[in-house]
C-alpha cells in the first residue's frame, strides 16, 4: 500500500521590501514615481493650488496696506519701508503654511485607503513621505515667486544681488522642508484631518505673531522679546531680511539651519517609524 506523501508546507507570505534591501537608485526611482503620482493628483484637483496662489497676494496686500503705515513709521520711514521689511519676513510664514498641507495630506490618504495599497508594494516607506515633501517643496517655489513678485510691484528693493535673494530662497525651503516632517508626524499621530488643521494653528499662531515676520520685536514686552529671540521663525525672517535688504546676518543663518537639522533629526525618524507601524 503506497505510503501518503507528507503535506505541503504552505510558502510564507512575503510582506513589503525591506528598507535596507532597497538600493538607493531604487529609493530614488520610487520618489520619482510617488512625486509624479502626488503632481497628477493636483492637475486633476487645480483648486489645490489656491492657497499658493492667493495666499501671498492677500497676506501681502493685507500687511501692507493695514499695518504699513503705523509699522513703517515705527521703523523710522513709512509704508514703502514697511514693504522692505514685512515682505522677507513672509517668505517665513510661506513655508509654514505650505507645510501644514502635507499633514492633512496624509492623513487623507490614510482615509482614502490609499496607504494599503502602497502596503502591498515593495516600496521604501520613507519614499511615500519624501515624495510629498518633494511635491510641497515644489509649491513652496511657486508660492515664494508669487510673494517676491508682489513685493516688487508694492516696491520692494534688493539691495544685495540676486544671488543672495535666490539664497534667502533657498534658506526658507530647507527650513519649510524640515517643518513638513512635523506636520508628517501630526498627520500619522490624529485621527481626522480636521484635528490635524486644529492642533497646527495652535502651533501656528503663537509661532508666527510672536516673531519678527511682521513687527520688530523691539516694539513687545520683554518676555515676548525673549521668546522671539529663541523662534526659529524670526532667526528665518531676520535671515531673509539681510539676504535682500542688507545688514548683518549675525548667527541668523546657521541658527535657521541649525534648527532645521535638528527638527529633520528628531522628527524625520519618528515619521518613517509611525508610517510603518500605521501601515
Amino acid at each position: 500500500m503506497p505510503t501518503a506523501a507528507p503535506p505541503r508546507t504552505p510558502a510564507p507570505v512575503r510582506g513589503p521590501a525591506d528598507e535596507g534591501r532597497i538600493g538607493l537608485r531604487a529609493n530614488l526611482r520610487h520618489i520619482g514615481a510617488l512625486a509624479r503620482r502626488n503632481m497628477l493628483q493636483i492637475k486633476a484637483d487645480p483648486e489645490s493650488m489656491f492657497d499658493v496662489l492667493l495666499m501671498p497676494i492677500i497676506f501681502t496686500l493685507l500687511f501692507v496696506y493695514v499695518f504699513g503705515g503705523s509699522v513703517g513709521a515705527s521703523l523710522g520711514g513709512d509704508r514703502q519701508t514697511y514693504v522692505n521689511y514685512v515682505v522677507p519676513g513672509l517668505m517665513a510664514m510661506m513655508g509654514m503654511n505650505i507645510a501644514m498641507a502635507v499633514g492633512s495630506g496624509v492623513n487623507d490618504d490614510f482615509r482614502k485607503g490609499v496607504m494599503d495599497r502602497f502596503r502591498t508594494m515593495p516600496i521604501a516607506r520613507s519614499s511615500v513621505l519624501i515624495a510629498k515633501i518633494v511635491v510641497e517643496m515644489g509649491r513652496m517655489i511657486v508660492a515664494s515667486a508669487i510673494l517676491l513678485g508682489m513685493g516688487f510691484l508694492l516696491g520692494l528693493q534688493i539691495q544685495t544681488s540676486v544671488l543672495e535673494l535666490l539664497g534667502a530662497v533657498g534658506l526658507s525651503l530647507v527650513f519649510g522642508a524640515s517643518l513638513m516632517w512635523i506636520f508628517i508626524l501630526l498627520g500619522l499621530t490624529m485621527k481626522t484631518a480636521q484635528s490635524v488643521q486644529g492642533v497646527t494653528i495652535l502651533v501656528l499662531m503663537p509661532l508666527q505673531f510672536g516673531s519678527s515676520i511682521f513687527t520688530p520685536p523691539m516694539t513687545m514686552p520683554g518676555w515676548l522679546q525673549a521668546f522671539t529671540d529663541y523662534n526659529p521663525l524670526s532667526n528665518l525672517a531676520d535671515a531673509a531680511r539681510a539676504m535682500i535688504s542688507g545688514g548683518s546676518l549675525g548667527n541668523s543663518v546657521w541658527m535657521t539651519l541649525g534648527w532645521a537639522v535638528a527638527i529633520t533629526v528628531v522628527t524625520a525618524p519618528l515619521a518613517v517609524a509611525k508610517f510603518r507601524k500605521r501601515s
